[in-house]
C-alpha cells in the first residue's frame, strides 16, 4: 500500500502541521534503523502513538502494540519506500493518524500490522495466533489482491473485498483511510500520471466513504490533496487568497468575542473558537458566491457540555444578533446519515456581512472528526460491555453500507461494480421512506431514488413483478420520485406473471435496481424472443407496453395453445388485442401474412369489417376454459380520490397483471380507465368484472371492442 506525495502547505498553520509530520516521520525512521530502545517497555519508535492514544483511553493496556510494532519492524526490515525512508515509518504514520482520531487498541495493533501479510513472510494465520481473530479480520480486510492472480480486476475486487469485510466491522475502512491519507501526503515521488490515477480513484472512492463514515478530518485533508493533484492552477488560486486572507487579523476574531461576551452573560459555558476553512472549501464558496467577503474564510465553532445547551446557545445568537433563517439546521434532532450532529446557523455581523456558526457538544464534536473511528469497538456498547445479542453497534450498518454490499453481491463483474460503486457513492445525500405495513421497515435512499429503487431495496429480485406503488396513500407510477419522509407501499403482480420493463433502467437510480433489472432484460435476450413476437412489459398506471415489437398490434402470441383452427390446425394462432377474446367467447379466425391466424370476437368491429372487405373467416375452437388469457378492460366511473388505487388493488386480489394502463382526462366528473391485463385463468374474468364494478364510484365495465386505426 506504499506511495508518496505532495506536501500540503500555503498556510502557516498548513506548514507547521507538515514539518511536525516530517519531524515525527525522521525520528521514527531513526528509531527504526537503529532498533529503538526500550523504555517503559515501549520501543521508542511507537512512543508518539503511544502518548496519542493515552490521550483517548489513559488506561489502555499497550502490550498489544508493542508486540505489533516488533513483529511488523522485523518483517519489514530492509524494506524501504521510494522515498528512501525506511518502510516500518509507512505503517507507524497511518498508526499515529489513527491513533490521534481516537481509534481503540485492536484498531492500532491492526493498523501496525496492515501491510505485513501483503508485503512480507508474515502469514494471515500467524497474525490470528499472536494477536486474535479481530486484528486477523481487520488486517485480511485491508490485503490487497495481487495482480498476478488478478490482473486488471485487482483494483476494483481489493474494494470489493474491503466493503464486504467493513460489512462486519468498520474498523477495516477506518485503516483504509487512513492508509490512504498517509499515501496521499506522501504521493511526490510518484509518476504524475499515476499521481493523478490514484487522486481520482481517492475523489471517487475514497472521499465519499469517508464522508459516509463521518470521518471529516481525514476526508477534508483528502480533499486538499487530490483538489492539488487534479486542479493544481485552481488550487494554487485558493491558497493564495488565504494566504492573503491570513496577512493581517482574523475579521471574525472580534465576532467571536462579541459571541463568548452573550453567552457569559447568559451564564452558558462555552469554547468558542474560529474554524478555518480547508482549501477545497474556500474554492467551492468562491465559485458559489463570487468575491469572498472577511468572514467567508472561516466559521464561528461552539462547542458546549451538554445537548440542551446548544439549543440555549441558539436561543442567545438569535436574539442577540440578527439571524439569517434559511442557514438554519438542526442535524441534533436529526442527524445525518454518517453520525453528524450539530445546530448550523448564521448572523449579520459587522458592515452586513454574515458569520456562519456551528453549535454542538465537545462529544458531538468528536464523532463529527472522526466519525466511527470515535465510536471505538463496534463489538460493544458505550460503555465497553458487549452489545445485545453479539449484535455490532455500528449506526452506518442499515443504511448505505447494507444497500451496497446487497446490490453488489449481483455484480460478479468487476467492471459493473467498480462503475456501480463510483455511481453509489456519488450520491451525497439520503432520504428515508416507509412501508405501509407493520413489519416493513423504513428504507434508506439516495436523494432522487424512484418507485423502482425502492421496490429493490425492498423485496430484491421479487421487484421483477412490480406493477406500481401508492405513495402516501395515492397511487403513483414507478418513475416517481420519492421525498424524505414518503410512505410506499409496492404493489406485486402474481409470481411469474410480469417482469421488468427496459424503460425502468431510465428512472432506477441505484445499482440495486439497475444491476437485476440490467441481468433480467440480457438474459432474457440471450434466451432469445421468437422473431417477430413481442415481450410484454409490466406497466404503472398510465403508461403503456413497450412498444419495441416487430408485430402487428392487433394480435396478441402469448396464446396460442389456448385456441384451434379446424381449417389449419398446424398454423400459429395469435388472439387479437384489438377485442382480446377468452373462452368461452364467440370467436372466428382470419389467416394473416406469414401463414398465422389472428382470432377475433364474433361482434369484434374489426373482424366485420375484415369480413366485409370479403375475407374469408376461419371457425375456431377453444381447447379448454381455464386456460391464462390477456383481455383489456373498460371502466366508467365518476371521478373521486384513491379511485385508481382502489381499482389495482382489486385486480391484484384476482390475479390480474396490469400490463398497461391508461387514465382518460374527466368529463362532467366521469372518468374512463382502461387496462390491458394478463389473468392467470380466464375463467375467473366474470368475478374479476364483477370486483370492479364493486369498487365505489364505478358504474360499469366493459370488454375492449375497437376500431384499430
Amino acid at each position: 500500500m506504499s506511495a508518496e506525495a505532495t506536501t500540503p502547505g500555503g498556510t502557516a498553520r498548513e506548514r507547521r502541521v507538515h514539518r511536525k509530520d516530517v519531524l515525527r516521520l525522521r525520528q521514527l525512521g531513526r528509531a527504526a534503523v537503529f532498533r529503538s530502545t526500550v523504555r517503559g517497555g515501549l520501543p521508542d519508535a511507537i512512543e508518539h502513538v503511544a502518548q496519542a492514544h493515552r490521550r483517548h483511553h489513559p488506561r489502555a493496556d499497550l502490550d498489544a502494540l508493542r508486540r505489533a510494532y516488533l513483529l511488523a519492524e522485523s518483517a519489514h526490515r530492509g524494506q524501504f519506500r521510494k522515498s528512501g525512508e525506511p518502510y516500518i515509518t509507512h505503517p507507524l504514520a497511518v498508526t499515529l493518524i489513527l491513533a490521534e482520531l481516537g481509534a481503540e487498541t485492536t484498531t492500532l495493533t491492526a493498523s501496525l500490522l496492515h501491510d505485513t501479510v501483503e508485503d512480507t513472510e508474515v502469514t494471515l494465520d500467524q497474525v490470528r495466533a499472536d494477536f486474535g481473530d479481530e486484528v486477523g479480520h481487520l488486517v485480511d480486510g485491508v490485503t490487497k489482491l495481487e495482480k498476478v492472480d488478478y490482473g486488471a480486476a485487482a483494483e476494483p475486487e481489493t474494494f470489493r473485498k474491503m466493503l464486504v469485510a467493513t460489512g462486519s466491522d468498520v474498523r477495516v475502512m477506518s485503516i483504509k483511510l487512513a492508509d490512504r491519507l498517509h499515501n496521499m501526503r506522501t504521493l511526490g515521488v510518484m509518476r504524475p500520471e499515476k499521481q493523478a490515477r490514484i487522486a481520482r480513484v481517492t475523489r471517487d472512492v475514497l472521499i465519499p466513504l469517508a464522508e459516509r463514515l463521518g470521518v471529516q478530518s481525514v476526508k477534508t485533508e483528502l480533499e486538499d490533496l487530490v483538489f492539488a493533484i487534479l486542479h493544481p492552477e485552481e488550487h494554487a488560486g485558493a491558497r493564495e487568497l488565504i494566504r492573503r486572507h491570513g496577512m493581517g487579523p482574523d475579521p471574525l476574531a472580534e465576532v467571536a468575542e462579541a459571541v463568548r461576551g452573550v453567552l457569559r452573560e447568559a451564564g452558558i459555558g462555552a469554547e468558542v473558537v474560529i474554524r478555518p476553512r480547508h482549501v477545497l472549501s474556500v474554492h467551492r464558496i468562491r465559485l458559489k458566491r463570487g468575491d469572498l467577503g472577511p468572514y467567508d474564510y472561516g466559521r464561528l465553532l461552539i462547542l458546549v457540555a451538554e445537548d440542551a445547551d446548544c439549543y440555549a446557545t441558539l436561543g442567545e445568537l438569535h436574539t442577540c444578533f440578527t439571524p439569517v433563517v434559511s442557514e438554519f439546521k438542526d442535524f441534533i434532532a436529526a442527524p445525518k446519515f454518517n453520525l453528524y450532529r450539530s445546530l448550523h446557523t448564521a448572523f449579520a455581523a459587522g458592515s452586513g456581512q454574515v458569520a456562519e456558526v456551528l453549535v454542538r457538544t465537545q462529544a458531538m464534536h468528536r464523532v463529527a472528526e472522526a466519525g466511527v473511528v470515535a465510536l471505538g469497538d463496534p463489538l460493544r456498547g458505550g460503555d465497553g460491555e458487549s452489545a445485545d445479542d453479539g449484535e455490532r453497534v455500528d449506526p452506518t450498518r442499515p443504511g448505505w453500507l447494507s444497500r451496497l454490499l446487497d446490490w453488489q453481491r449481483q455484480a460478479p463483474d468487476p467492471d459493473t461494480f467498480w462503475t456501480a460503486l463510483r455511481d453509489e457513492l456519488a450520491q451525497d445525500r439520503e432520504i428515508t421512506v416507509f412501508g405501509e405495513a407493520a413489519d416493513a421497515g423504513p428504507l434508506q435512499l439516495p436523494v432522487g431514488a424512484t418507485c423502482v429503487d425502492a421496490a429493490y431495496a425492498r423485496h430484491g429480485q421479487a421487484a421483477h413483478a412490480c406493477i406500481g406503488a401508492r405513495v402516501n396513500g395515492r397511487l403513483a407510477t414507478l418513475r416517481t420520485v420519492l421525498r424524505d419522509g414518503d410512505t410506499v407501499h409496492l404493489l406485486l403482480a402474481p409470481d411469474g406473471s410480469s417482469s421488468p420493463s427496459p424503460e425502468w433502467l431510465e428512472y432506477a437510480t441505484t445499482p440495486a435496481a439497475r444491476i437485476p433489472i440490467r441481468r433480467w432484460l440480457d438474459s432474457t435476450q440471450a434466451a432469445g424472443a421468437e422473431p417477430g413476437t413481442e415481450r410484454v412489459a409490466p406497466a404503472g398506471p398510465g403508461a403503456t407496453a413497450h412498444p419495441g415489437s416487430r408485430r402487428r398490434p392487433e394480435e396478441d402470441p402469448g396464446e396460442e395453445a389456448a385456441a384451434i383452427v379446424a381449417a389449419a390446425p398446424e398454423a400459429p394462432v395469435r388472439l387479437a388485442r384489438c377485442c382480446t377474446p377468452v373462452p368461452p367467447d364467440s370467436v372466428r379466425g382470419f389467416a394473416v401474412r406469414g401463414g398465422a391466424v389472428t382470432v377475433h370476437r364474433e361482434d369484434c368491429p374489426t373482424a366485420v369489417r375484415m369480413a366485409a372487405a370479403g375475407r374469408a373467416p376461419l371457425p375456431v375452437s377453444w381447447r379448454s376454459g381455464s386456460v391464462g388469457c390477456r383481455v383489456t378492460l373498460h371502466a366508467e366511473a365518476l371521478g373521486r380520490p384513491e379511485l385508481l388505487a382502489d381499482l389495482t388493488e382489486a385486480l391484484a386480489a384476482h390475479g390480474a397483471a396490469v400490463l398497461a394502463a391508461e387514465v382518460e382526462p374527466p368529463r362532467d366528473q366521469r372518468v374512463r380507465h382502461t387496462y390491458t391485463l394478463r389473468l392467470p385463468d380466464s375463467a375467473g374474468l366474470p368475478r374479476l368484472m364483477r370486483a370492479m364494478r364493486r369498487v365505489p364510484g364505478v358504474y360499469d365495465v366493459t370488454r375492449a371492442a375497437r376500431l384499430q386505426s
